[in-house]
């Protein structure tokens, strides 16, 4: 009788089921990959639109007159077939990127166990295991984020490029495609910006220091550490060896270190205005993938002529800057720094600093819009403001002067009598309402420039004087082109009235004294100029700005950490640069003659100061210390301060002293008395007569000067 047969053993069935689950599963798996693979080969681009498409954002900047000044983004250089790929270049490129590229489909199962090895022993990702095919998928198609669910789409797209395209299409894609660092997409393009030449004369060295580029073009890049793209190259050469595609002599003869690099294109302080003026496309286009071409303002031979103002005129050791703006506000000029090379800091647009007597436009503004006149009288006489005891820098006072006067001699006794009577959270007003951004102290002190400021705010606001009291906004950029299409075009403001014209006209009047007679005689040029100067404590900030022929120009110099500067003072090294500048980029511009004379009818004046100037400033005002201060209220400071001792700037950098302002006044103990007769008397002006009239002033002649 047969014996019936043993029952299997729950496990071994259990065991059956789950590889047969497996099994099930696997092929599941595989047919999913297959028709995933096929599906995305299905959707692949062909191989000629692959070859045309590019990678990233093409723009090129253009000055006003059209010359092409920077181009930024992805460079490309001449698409070489494949057979006129040098071989050393997919050889090496093959050798150190992908050496089973000829045998694999697509994904290297053995490159993926590696780096999943690595990954065990060290704990994270080293090696990604990517073959050349799948690299070529994550440029074209995705993204460089570590995250599986990118590699997995990676790898789909990597197996339908190979069921697609050939092996040597595949490779000539590569090729023409990867990055290489300095926005060379290619070995063209590449080969052209570090040797100077075509891709299909590439050496043997130059195709190992080309090849060892893709794992870190940053790192590796030729001009950015030269040792480091050597010694990758020496990395590349032993492993083309080690895979017989060079003989071992050949690697030992082939020398990286004697390969000789293109000069890089000279970096000049275009790129101060460039830098500025591009991050602006962020906020006024949203086109990020067709080429652009950007128009801007930028005129090249006023560029050159602040260039050239700058650098022949900035005391050694310091650090100079310029802007330059139309009367729309058109950024004509700009520059940033000495050398764009040695210092991408843009001092122009970047940089605070204090403007001392520069800030005094503010002071008299408001002082004219309360009502006051250039011909008003103020005593220039010794005063303690919350035992603040501000003086001029000649030591001396000269009685009773007009606001002329005082302005163009730029005497600080009167700038503070000014800003105590109109208020100087009236004074931070005005400064604010003229373009100013960064933070400003309501200290009494604030008259002679305490408060930090940038060179373009500054320039801003004196532009703004000279458009008769209607706001400037400087911009950079005009209009913005892709593929012939307009995509934006700027559009001038003039619709913001800052102060009344009269006003404007008025402070004008001023600031021609200043330059005709006063602290700033060294920026004549030949026509009339209106302008300010300014110095901080011991000639550590020296500023100039003004206006002519509808052209306004700011000058700041001084040092990057704010040391001394023997003898900087704003009516010498920063308005000589001013009139080297202004004397080129207005001569070919008409001569203006200022509108100091207009005084509007009764009638027309609004008798609402809200409904004409707009909604006051809401903002919030500190002292020194950086507490927060009534906007109504004037502070009571420190009874010590203004005594002769210092007391910290709100940075801790920079000490504000009781006088501040270094520049040269106007001497008191003269045969000839500093007064509103003398005055007219140098300028050519008639006696005050009802109606006034014209009276611009003249520069004296040399001898008549009060001083030299």
């Amino acid at each position: 009788m047969a014996r019936a047969p043993a029952p299997r053993s729950p496990w071994r069935r259990r065991l059956s089921i789950t590889i047969k689950l497996l099994i099930a599963l696997a092929v599941l798996a595989v047919g999913a990959l297959v028709t995933a693979v096929y599906i995305a080969r299905a959707q692949l681009p062909s191989f000629e639109e692959l070859k045309s498409s590019p990678n990233g954002q093409m723009i090129r900047v253009h000055a006003v007159d059209g010359t092409v000044l920077v181009s930024i983004g992805p460079s490309y250089g001449e698409w070489l077939p494949f057979d006129r790929i040098p071989r050393v270049m997919r050889d090496a490129t093959i050798a150190v990127e992908d050496k089973r590229f000829y045998s694999h489909l697509g994904v290297d199962p053995i490159g993926v166990a590696r780096s999943v090895k690595v990954r065990l022993d060290r704990g994270r990702w080293v090696q990604g295991g990517s073959t050349i095919t799948q690299q070529l998928a994550r440029n074209v198609f995705l993204n460089n984020q570590k995250k599986f669910g990118r590699k997995f789409r990676e790898w789909i797209l990597a197996l339908a490029m190979e069921r697609k395209f050939t092996k040597d299409q595949v490779l000539e894609l590569y090729l023409n495609k990867v990055y290489y660092g300095g926005g060379a997409y290619g070995i063209d393009a590449a080969s052209r910006k570090f040797f100077g030449h075509g891709a299909n004369r590439l050496s043997l060295s130059e195709a190992a220091i080309i090849a060892g580029l893709v794992k870190a073009p940053s790192n590796y890049s030729p001009t950015a550490d030269a040792q480091a793209a050597v010694d990758r190259a020496q990395v590349v050469l032993r492993v083309m060896a080690e895979n017989g595609v060079i003989s071992a002599s050949e690697a030992a003869d082939a020398d990286p270190n004697a390969v000789k690099l293109a000069p890089e294109p000279k970096q000049n302080s275009v790129r101060y205005f460039t830098d500025w003026a591009l991050p602006q496309l962020e906020l006024l286009i949203d086109e990020t993938e067709r080429p652009l071409e950007v128009w801007t303002t930028l005129d090249l031979n006023m560029q050159r002529a602040a260039d050239a103002a700058i650098r022949a005129n900035a005391p050694g050791g310091a650090q100079g800057a310029l802007v330059a703006l139309d009367r729309d506000g058109a950024v004509r000029a700009m520059v940033g720094g000495k050398d764009y090379v040695s210092s991408i800091y843009n001092r122009a647009t970047q940089a605070q600093r204090q403007p001392g007597s520069a800030f005094k436009l503010f002071v008299y503004l408001a002082a004219l819009e309360a009502g006051m006149t250039p011909e008003s009288t103020v005593v220039d006489e010794p005063v303690t403001i919350g035992g603040w005891s501000p003086r001029n820098s000649s030591r001396r006072f000269s009685g009773q002067v007009t606001l002329r006067t005082a302005f163009a001699y730029s005497l600080n006794t009167v700038a503070a009598k000014l800003g105590q009577q109109v208020g100087f959270t009236t004074v931070a007003d005005m400064a604010r309402r003229f373009g100013i951004t960064s933070s400003i102290n309501t200290h009494p002190s604030m008259v002679l420039g305490t408060s930090d400021v940038r060179l373009i705010d500054m320039t801003r606001a004196f532009a703004s004087v000279a458009n008769k009291g209607v706001a400037v906004t400087p911009f950079g950029i005009t209009k913005v082109t892709a593929n012939n299409e307009v995509i934006y075009e700027h559009e001038v403001d003039r619709s913001r009235v800052l102060v009344a014209p009269y006003v404007a006209a008025q402070m004008t009047d001023l600031l021609q004294t200043a330059v005709n007679t006063g602290t700033g005689r060294a920026a004549q040029i030949g026509r009339p100029v209106a302008g300010k100067t300014g110095t901080t404590s011991s000639s550590k900030d020296g500023w100039f700005l003004g206006f002519s022929s509808g052209l306004t120009t700011g000058v700041w110099m001084g040092r990057d950490d704010a040391k001394p500067i023997g003898g900087l003072q704003g009516g010498a090294a920063p308005a000589r640069a001013f009139a080297q500048f202004m004397g080129k980029a207005v001569a070919a511009r008409p001569i203006e003659q200022f509108e100091t004379e207009v005084t509007l009818p009764e009638w027309q004046l609004e008798p609402d100061e809200e409904s004409y100037f707009g909604e006051p400033d809401n903002s919030i005002f500190v002292d020194e210390s950086g507490a927060p201060v009534a906007v109504d209220g004037v502070p009571v400071p420190d009874e010590s301060y203004g005594r002769g001792i210092e007391r910290p700037s709100p940075r801790g950098e920079r000490p504000v002293p009781e006088g501040y302002d270094e520049e040269p006044s106007a001497p008191a103990a003269l045969d000839q008395r500093l007064d509103q007769d003398w005055i007219d008397r140098v300028t050519g002006r008639e006696p005050p007569r009802e109606p006034r009239r014209d009276r611009r002033p003249q520069p004296p002649p040399i001898e008549e000067r009060p001083y030299q």
